[in-house]
């Protein structure tokens, strides 16, 4: 692609975001901090995980960003009984008594993985696979997914009986945990009266599969200067107890620290966070903008920062 393309293309990116952040606004209301963060995902090719208490619009949200992208949509309820086979799909004896694969729910772009730590760890391993290579292995033959694929899980905090946490390495392979907070007096008071009444709101398409995976092509084009790949690189390693950049905080308050993802996605989102901006290289703001869903499902606490009360977050934005 021509520097006088690739320059044209980050103008419509920067474009499409805000019609993209306007349109889901009009029927998700008080959560434009998360719109955000879920449109940055989506546009660097990432998964995310969704923290909140139930009634956030946690589902609706991922239903109304499937509906403004014009691409196919698919929810997943976990539960306790669920197989790796209900979501992946299985091999079976047709008319002609031949073997023939029959696709699960997971072959769509949008996987919405409704309360995800609700089912155990053999069929939520069964997503690990797919959000890493974008296929899955059944029977021994691989099947490609389609193309743009995102798995956006959700994730209730404050339940914990009948759930199985999410193992370190299925954390790790989505891109940010966005947590989810009430919403203000002024927007829980619009949403009540909106969802009360029989207005409709209905949202429209405004990005199609085609222009989604131009722009994800676009952002990893996106320069990016050695100090800037310094600072993320050196904000991850300080993260990491018993090495040797590690932090004192790392020291003191946590047992793992992030991995080499981390330092990846803080770039990518970082691009994808200048292009919106009108910036055409992003620079450490744009690292620090990102950092927290970023690194806070990928630290570790120790028994000391329990017992003091020291939340990821807190703990992040000292490293910072």
């Amino acid at each position: 692609m021509e520097e006088k393309d690739s320059v044209k293309l980050a103008g419509e990116l920067a474009d499409d975001f805000k019609k993209l952040e306007s349109e889901i606004s009009r029927k998700v209301l008080g959560q434009s901090h998360v719109v955000r963060l879920l449109i940055t995902s989506l546009f660097c090719n990432g998964h995310s995980l969704l923290v909140g208490v139930p009634g956030l619009a946690k589902t609706l949200l991922v239903h109304t960003v499937s509906r403004c992208l014009s691409l196919d949509f698919n929810r997943i309820q976990f539960t306790p009984d669920l197989m790796p086979s209900d979501i992946v799909g299985a091999e079976t004896l047709d008319k002609e008594r031949s073997l023939r694969f029959i696709k699960g729910p997971l072959f769509s772009n949008v996987i919405l993985a409704d309360e995800i730590n609700r089912t155990p760890p053999k069929t939520q391993s069964a997503l690990l696979e797919s959000m890493q290579e974008g296929r899955v292995t059944v029977a021994g033959h691989n099947y490609e997914l389609d193309k743009p694929f995102f798995v956006l899980a959700t994730q209730n905090p404050i339940e914990q009986e009948g759930t199985y946490p999410l193992p370190e390495a299925q954390l790790d392979r989505f891109m940010f945990m966005i947590r989810l907070d009430y919403p203000s007096f002024e927007d829980e008071l619009e949403i009540v009266k909106l969802t009360t009444s029989d207005i409709s709101n209905e949202v429209n398409e405004v990005l199609s599969k085609e222009k989604i995976v131009s722009y994800q092509q676009l952002i990893k084009k996106v320069p990016v200067a050695d100090n800037v790949f310094e600072y993320a690189v050196n904000l991850v390693t300080k993260t990491r107890p018993g090495t040797e950049k590690s932090s004192q905080l790392a020291k003191d308050y946590l047992e793992w620290g992030a991995g080499p993802r981390a330092g990846q996605f803080l770039i990518l989102a970082a691009k994808c966070n200048s292009l919106i901006n009108g910036k055409y290289s992003p620079d450490i703001e744009d690292v620090r903008s990102i950092a927290l869903p970023v690194l806070r499902h990928r630290i570790v606490k120790n028994f000391k920062a329990e017992a003091e009360g020291l939340t990821e977050d807190k703990l992040i934005e000292s490293l910072l």
